[in-house]
Order: structure tokens, then sequence, then C-alpha cells
């Protein structure tokens, strides 16, 4: 009873955070506070880097990406590597189109919107959502982001009722102009959609230049099932796995000093002592993973590798000692996984069935789009192992194409080892998705202990050093 309120807990902390995030800018400014809460210091890209042992960092990118890291507090010069956690922040959704406003026979405005990532539609329609994002609003001659989320159930997207569309229940091919435009108002709310947006901001609506704004579905998460083992929320892809990694990322000790480190082999670049068996913990959230990741702050720009190596020169390292910094390095690529569907288990892989609840889930793909092979899967099972956390295998059934993620395109930047990893859910990509009460404490768990260790490679394989 204990161990099921501990996954409570949890799960309530994972909601709270959720229903914080209603966008991705959102999700980056919630960690941002939670970062600055724990004694993190705000590095600007544009300015200069002057880190100091013991420092702990975070840079974020278009306001919708963050990197965060700490230096070792003792011989920080020498660390061994990177020890990186890769979520995304963003989830599919509608995007609001610039003069969204859209005037129907005098009695009804609806809103104008497009697609953002593969979403199930249908689920969108008849259930409350709201508008939440970013505004570029001038300021005393200043271009200032604000954020801007209209708190309360505004907009809805009603269905065609079944008389009027007798084969609704056979399928349906949604036109995204025609069928997903939410319903905004009657024809009194004609002009004040923006006016409504700058007030929920507290700022002039002449004041506001641009916009980046999106539909989110107002339910709050829920606990559930004949023993409440299964959670219910929006954004679980993959704010779950972002929640995670930020939670192991504070929670993890800091590194022991280097003599009390077990297998402390030295090597040796231009008659320095480069590797001493701690390394720099990383957690990573991308932006725009679920439209391909091919932006400045996407898994495809070189955010990543412009933040290790400015790492690396700060700490007085040269070229020669970044490249094998890299080599040493490891990333866990964290990005949910199928579970086993109970009404469709013939979509399944036969042999590698992962369910919600019973643990991480190591993602594989022999066309590359996960990123895991022989050896960072023997690496993260061993991870796991020490965690005491569970773990099950999540192939594509061989006739069916699968989705990707970021590990695969970011590892094009910064070449390090890397295991493709998410938690079992059920209707991916759904405006309300399902999991497991007690796969986030597991996440937790295996990522807290992979911040606390350095891989490092060796002459025959691979090392893995515990704090």
């Amino acid at each position: 009873m204990e161990e099921d309120r501990e996954y409570k807990d949890t799960v309530q902390k994972l909601f709270t955070f959720i229903e914080e995030s209603p966008s991705q800018y959102h999700a980056v400014d919630t960690m941002r506070k939670h970062l600055e809460a724990a004694g993190y210091e705000q590095l600007l890209e544009s300015g200069a880097w002057k880190l100091k042992s013991g420092g702990k960092y975070y840079v974020i990118r278009s306001g919708s990406s963050l990197i965060a890291f700490r230096i070792p507090a003792q011989d920080s010069q020498n660390y061994c590597g990177f020890q990186i956690v890769a979520s995304h922040s963003d989830s599919p959704s509608f995007k609001i189109k610039t003069n969204p406003e859209m005037n129907v026979e005098e009695h009804y405005v609806k809103l104008n919107v497009e697609k953002y990532g593969g979403m199930l539609c249908a689920p969108w329609f008849d259930r409350p959502l709201s508008v939440a994002g970013r505004l570029i609003v001038k300021e005393n001659n200043r271009l200032v982001t604000k954020l801007v989320n209209v708190d309360r159930d505004l907009v809805m997207i009603p269905n065609l009722a079944i008389h009027m569309n007798r084969e609704a229940n056979k399928g349906y091919d949604y036109n995204i102009q025609k069928d997903m435009l939410p319903l905004y108002g009657c024809g009194e709310a004609k002009g004040k959609f923006m006016k409504q947006i700058a007030e929920a901001a507290n700022v002039e609506e002449d004041a506001i230049l641009a916009s980046d704004l999106f539909l989110y579905n107002r339910m709050k998460g829920s606990i559930w099932g004949a023993c409440e083992e299964f959670i219910s929320s929006p954004k679980l892809d993959d704010l779950q796995c972002a929640f995670s990694s930020l939670e192991a990322f504070l929670q993890s000790e800091e590194p022991l000093p280097s003599e009390n480190v077990q297998a402390n082999e030295q090597s040796e670049v231009d008659g320095k002592n480069v590797i001493n068996g701690k390394s720099i913990p990383v957690h990573c959230v991308f932006d725009n993973e679920e439209v391909g990741s091919g932006t400045k702050q996407g898994a495809a720009s070189t955010f990543l590798a412009d933040t290790l190596i400015r790492i690396n020169h700060a700490m007085g390292r040269d070229e020669a000692g970044y490249r094998q910094s890299i080599a040493n390095s490891f990333m866990l690529s964290a990005d949910n996984a199928h579970g086993v569907h109970p009404n469709h288990t013939d979509k399944a892989c036969p042999t590698n069935r992962p369910y919600p609840g019973n643990g991480v889930v190591i993602k594989y793909s022999a066309n590359q789009k996960y990123t895991t092979d022989a050896i960072s899967a023997a690496v993260f099972e061993e991870i796991c192992n020490r965690a005491n956390v569970p773990y099950q295998i999540y192939v594509n059934r061989s006739d069916i194409l699968g989705g990707s993620t970021l590990g695969n395109i970011s590892t094009t930047q910064v070449p390090v080892n890397t295991v493709d990893i998410g938690l079992a859910q059920l209707a991916m990509h759904s405006p309300y998705e399902t999991g497991s009460v007690k796969d986030t404490d597991y996440m937790i768990q295996a990522m807290k202990t992979f911040f606390e260790a350095s891989v490092r490679q060796i002459e025959d394989g691979y090392e893995i050093i515990s704090r």
C-alpha cells in the first residue's frame, strides 16, 4: 500500500506538470521554474559562458527547447563524458492560423486552424478545449515574448450528428479545413478572439505583432481501473518522459570525489589526464519532434552539439578532448512506446509485447527509426538492473511501418551511443492518452541511476561506473 501511494504521488506531480504545460512554450517555462528553484543559472546563447566547478546551468532556444547540465564539483576539467537524456516538449495539436476568425451566416464564429503533427482526429470532438502559446509583443521598442493561456473552457469542435452522416461509424476521412474547425462563439463573438488573447496575456491588443497559438485539451489527468492501475491524461507523449527526465536530473546525486570512484583508470591526451570517472549529466528537451525535428530548436538542429562544444571550451578543453568526451558519452532518447492494445492484440509484434505497468520499454527498429543496438540495449539493461527497475522490449510488427523519434535524428549532430526508450501507452497521439500508474516512477528511477553513472568506452567494450 505504501508503494501504491508513492506511485500515485508521482503521478499527481506528473498531472500538475502537464496542467502547467498547455503548450511547448509553457512546458519549457515550467522546467525553467523548477531548475531555478534548485539553483540553476540561465545561460544565453548570445552571451559568453563562464562555467565553474560545481556550477548548475540551463540554456533555452526559441522558448521551446531546453538543455540543463551541471559541472562536477571536483576535478571538473577532467570529466569523462556526457550522460544525456533527450525528450521533446511538443504534442500533436491544431495551430491557430493568423486572422483566425471565420463568420458563419452571422450566427457562429469559428477559428481557422491547421494540423500540427499526426494526431488521432476523432477524440478531439465534443470535449472542452482552450488556447495557449506565445505572443511577440512590442514594449518600449523591444520585441518581448509573452506566454498566454486562456485558462477556461473556450472552444469545442462539435461532431456532426449521426442523422446527418449515417455512415460515420463505418469510417470517415476527416478534412482538417472543414471538419476540425473549433466553434468559438455566436455572432456577437466576432472580433473578440485576439482581444481575449491579449487580456489573458495582460497586454494591449495593438502591441501584439505575432503569435504561436495552439488548441489544447482541458480534461485533467485521472487515475482509474479496477485497482487504480491506469492513468489517462493529455500529452503523455512526451511530457511523461520530459517530466521523468527533469525529476531524475534534479534528484540525482552529485558525483563523488574522483578518489572514491571505482574503476578509475586514466587516459591521456596531450599529457593531460582527461578521464576521471565523472560525467556531466544533461537534461535535454527538444521541440518539433511531432513534425520531423527539422527546425533550429529540433533534434536535427545544432542545439545539443553547440551546447556540449561550449561546455568543452568553457572548461578549458581542446578539440581532441571534446571528441574523446563524445566517445565516452551515452544518450537515452526518451519517447513513449505503443503498449499492446486490449482490442487489437494482433497489431503488436508476436514475440515482443510491452504492457503498461511492466516497466521501461526498450525500442528496436531494423531500419534505424530507433537507434537501439546490442551495445546500447545492454548498457541500458544494466542501468535498469542497478536501479531495480523492470524493462521490456518493443519492436514493430514486421508488416506495419512504425513511427520515428528524436534519437536517430540528434545523433547526426552528436554521434553518441544511444538507446531509444519510453513507457508503454495506449491511444498514442490522442488528446487523452492512457498509461500505467507505476511506469513514471520506474522511468525516474532508471534515469536517476543513469545520471549518477558514467558510460565509457574501453578496449573490448564499455564500462559503467556507478556513483
